[in-house]
């Protein structure tokens, strides 16, 4: 059983780093689900009820080996790079927000700690994520993207990078999550970590990483917190 974040949190908290699929924006099923049909095409039977459960939290880079594997196929040199176009498409489409997205984020901009995304997704997928929901105003000139670096999730470079660019330690950051990938990286990266996700699913079972059902959960954990870094 891992402890509550306020009982190993030591800060101060200086800064806030949001995951984008699946935290912020509900893109994750869509995007998986384009993933599956993508392995259909390939020649493994991937069913779009199973889509989340595959390929949730795993960039593109890490996909497509995957199902290389599965399928006994070379997808190409292209393949990427097209996958993350029909990601674009689908969000110029109609993308939502998670619910209870703004008021979570008018929330934490009420107790005056900087925020950061960093994601496994392109900034240009982000762009039209964020310009869909409405949340670019909260994030301008704040966005960071694993797949543009080449160093995507679990591997911990976004954060520590997203944090660098804040000015501040690791150790100041509170990451919020909702992939296994995603919670490795922060953990890694040497940040306490909140993951969205509900009470019937798992967490792993880590030091510094407490579990939320609902957004509108973690502003009040942030609240403690910096009660605990004061």
């Amino acid at each position: 059983m891992t402890l509550a974040l306020s009982q190993v949190f030591r800060g101060p908290l200086k800064l806030v780093i949001f995951d984008c699929d699946g935290v912020l924006v509900d893109s994750e099923e869509t995007c998986c689900r384009l993933c599956a049909q993508a392995a259909r095409e390939a020649g493994w039977n991937v069913p779009d009820h199973q889509a989340v459960h595959t390929f949730s939290g795993m960039s593109l880079a890490t996909i497509q080996p995957m199902i290389e594997r599965n399928a006994g196929k070379k997808l190409g040199s292209q393949w990427e790079p097209t996958m993350q176009q029909r990601f674009v498409a689908a969000m110029k489409e109609g993308v939502e927000p998670v619910a209870g997205v703004h008021a979570m984020l008018d929330a934490v901009r009420q107790l005056g700690i900087p925020v950061r995304v960093a994601s496994n997704s392109s900034c240009e997928e982000m762009d039209v994520k964020f310009e869909k929901t409405s949340l670019a105003p909260y994030f301008n000139g704040r966005i960071h993207s694993a797949r543009d670096m080449g160093v995507p999730k679990p591997k911990p470079d976004v954060y520590l990078k997203a944090a660098e660019a804040e000015g501040v330690l690791p150790c100041e950051c509170v990451v919020l999550e909702d992939s296994d990938p995603g919670a490795k990286a922060a953990v890694d990266a040497g940040m306490a970590c909140v993951m969205l996700r509900a009470a019937e699913k798992p967490i792993p079972d880590w030091k510094g990483i407490e579990r939320i059902g609902k957004l509108s959960d973690f502003p009040n954990i942030l609240s403690k917190l910096v009660k605990v870094s004061a």
